[in-house]
This record gives structure tokens, sequence and C-alpha cells, in this order.
């Protein structure tokens, strides 16, 4: 390994985690920057590079506020790379641009954020007005007209498809949500913390069949940060870095109208093909679950199980359980912890991979994780390594 062509994860940091918080979302965002700085043992200073996902959105202020020259701006930041766009494999995707500049000898410590305000932007419509259209175009001409107008319908037709090409029960899906709320039970920064059981879920209303209300996962206002590196700058931080050992990412369509596969199966392929690693040496994995159902594919399309497989694969839960085998979201993921759109996954790949999750610290010393993001039209999806 040539440490001057890596990439590695130093500091991570978040902000504050709820619901209508009264903190302005660059203060969060500013927050969760101070911690990661903090963690690294770096100075602003040291920074040179700001990547986001997608950048601020005028017409979406709540769902990401806060755009990379924003930031710069407020903590004078050199800047000599940044990025911020949503024309990117998902949200993880500005970590791999990250990583990419750093590698290429274009950034040393690039600070990689996630802010999200939808919470408090849904209290505060006066500063953060809803966007209102009096036209269906773009995507959603191809789905508005069938009365399909979220999200969690689009994901619930290839879960439906589980239920009737392969079996998948409902008793087997709620295992990811309640995993997650069993996780989120451990972590004080949890959005939710109370305890789900199988006939709360079972009896909860439907959203989009198969999908009910604990399937989804839960506004939120927070920003999470990890600092990206470069291998020859870390021996300018404190923490123990985590090497990105394999990145992917794909866009098979960028829409959910009649694509066949979601684009989980694809970048989990492509992510192999990419490093020496394979799934018999992870030890954790943080999959996106804006739905449950996304992790559920993801499980197949890393190859954890054959695809189909990922309700059996599941069942019971004490497969993807903190003491299992292959422990799952171990923070609560975005059902249960908040949702932080990705970034959260990757934020908690580095804190079991340092063993700093306390009460939920899974077991054993572990080496390897991956972290996803997306995963219907859009993923991402990162292989990350404790080498020492």
């Amino acid at each position: 390994m040539t440490m001057r062509n890596e990439a590695f994860i130093t500091g991570i940091g978040q902000s504050e985690i709820g619901r209508k918080l009264a903190r302005h979302p660059l203060l969060l965002t500013v927050d969760a920057v101070k911690e990661a700085l903090a963690e690294a043992g770096l100075s602003i200073e040291q920074i040179d590079g700001v990547s986001t996902y997608p950048g601020r959105v005028p017409q979406m202020l709540g769902f990401s506020p806060v755009g990379s020259d924003e930031l710069i701006d407020a903590l004078g930041i050199k800047a000599k790379w940044y990025a911020g766009g949503g024309e990117i494999s998902s949200q993880l995707g500005a970590i791999v641009a990250a990583a990419s500049a750093v590698r290429t000898g274009q950034a040393r410590h690039v600070i990689c954020y996630r802010t999200v305000y939808e919470a408090g932007a849904m209290a505060n419509p006066a500063e953060y007005p809803m966007m209102r259209r009096d036209r269906v175009d773009g995507n959603s001409q191809w789905t508005a007209p069938f009365n399909a107008l979220s999200a969690a319908t689009w994901v619930a037709q290839y879960a439906m498809r589980h239920v009737k090409k392969y079996g998948l029960t409902r008793e087997q899906l709620a295992q990811i949500a309640l995993t997650d709320r069993a996780n989120a039970l451990l972590n004080p920064r949890a959005l939710v913390r109370e305890p789900l059981s199988m006939d709360e879920y079972l009896s909860a209303r439907m959203v989009s069949d198969p999908l009910c209300l604990y399937d989804c996962d839960r506004h939120s206002d927070a920003s999470t940060v990890l600092i990206v590196s470069a291998g020859d700058a870390i021996d300018e931080v404190r923490c123990t870095p985590v090497r990105i050992a394999a990145m992917a990412g794909s866009v098979d369509r960028h829409s959910w109208d009649q694509a066949e596969w979601m684009a989980s199966y694809a970048t989990g392929r492509d992510l192999w093909q990419r490093t020496d690693y394979t799934p018999a040496d992870v030890d954790t994995v943080q999959l996106y679950d804006g739905f449950s159902f996304l992790a559920l594919t993801w499980l197949e399309g890393l190859g954890f199980c054959e695809v189909g497989e990922g309700g059996k694969f599941i069942e019971g839960g004490s497969r993807i359980a903190l003491d299992g085998e292959l422990p799952l979201n171990t923070f609560g993921g975005q059902i249960a912890a908040g949702r932080l759109h990705g970034f959260g996954f990757a934020h908690e790949a580095v804190v079991q991979l340092r063993g700093l999750g306390g009460e939920r610290q899974i077991n054993g010393d572990p080496k390897v994780a991956i972290a996803t993001s997306g995963g219907g039209p859009l993923a991402t999806a990162l292989l990350l390594a404790r080498d020492a």
C-alpha cells in the first residue's frame, strides 16, 4: 500500500439530532465541524477542501440548507478544492469525490458534510417555504399521474416484487426496523429511543404495501461531518485513521420509473471488484434504510446472501443483531436514529472500527465495515478498513 495514494477518514463529528430545533442549520454544521476537528487534532487552517451533497437547494431549504461556499465563508476556510452538487451517485458520493481529490493531490484535509433541517423547516414555513409547482414535469411526469408521489410508493413496488416472487414476509422485513430500534436504545444521540415490538410493527398503519409506518425513516434536524485526509497527511492527525479501501457508485437510470433493479445491486457487485476483501471479511454493515427494504437490497446486492434471499437471511433478527454475525445499523439507522441522509452510516462505521460505540459497540476487534447511501436509482458504497 502506497500511503500517498490512499485516502483516510480521520475526524468525525455530529451535531445535536432533533426535531424542530431552534439552532440554525449553519450553526449545526459548525458544531459538527468543531467536533470533527477536535477529534482529529486539526485546526481550521489545515483544512483545504470542502465536499457536500447536494449543496444548498433554494427550492427545498429544509432538505439541504447549507452550501459548501457558505461553510467556507463562515469558517474562513482557505479551500484549494471544493464541491457540492446533487448530480452524483447519492449522498456518500461527496466522500468519494473528496477521496479522489486527496488521492490526486488537490487537497490534504477535506471536510465532508451533510446537513438536514427538514423537521425545522416544516415548523417554520415562512423562512423555509415549501416548493410549490403549478405543473408536473421532469421525472415526476412519469409517476405523479399514477399518484406515486412519495418515495415510499417507489420503493414499495420493488418490495412487493420480493413478496410475490421470493416470498418476503412482513415478519421478515420487520427485523430491519426492530434491529434499528433496539440499537437506538443504546445510542444517546438517537432521535427515537423507545422499543418496538413485532405486534406494534404488524399493527401499524400501512403507508404503501408492504411498507408500514415503521419501515420509514423520520425527518430530523442535524449535521454530520467526516474529514477525509490524504495518506501523506495523516501524520498530522491524532485519531486512528480509517482507510477508504474501496468505493463504488452507480446510476442505472436517474428515475424510479421502470428500472428493473435498484442501483444497490450494481454498486454492490462493483465494490468487490475494486478490493481484495470479500464479504466474509466484513465485521459490520451500516446500510441505508430510508425505507427498511433498501437495507435488504443492500444485503443482497453486496453478496451477503443471494438475490431474493434477503428475507430469509434476516429472519428472526439474530444474524443482524448487535451480537450477531453481521451487526446492522448499530446506531439505530435512519429509521430510529434520525434521517441523517446517508452520512450517519459512514459516521457509525468509523465509530465502530475505532471501538468507540460504548453500549452499542460490537464484539471483538472490528477491522472492516461497509457504509452505503441511496440504493434506488442512485447508490454509493464505501468499504472502510482500520489497518492498525
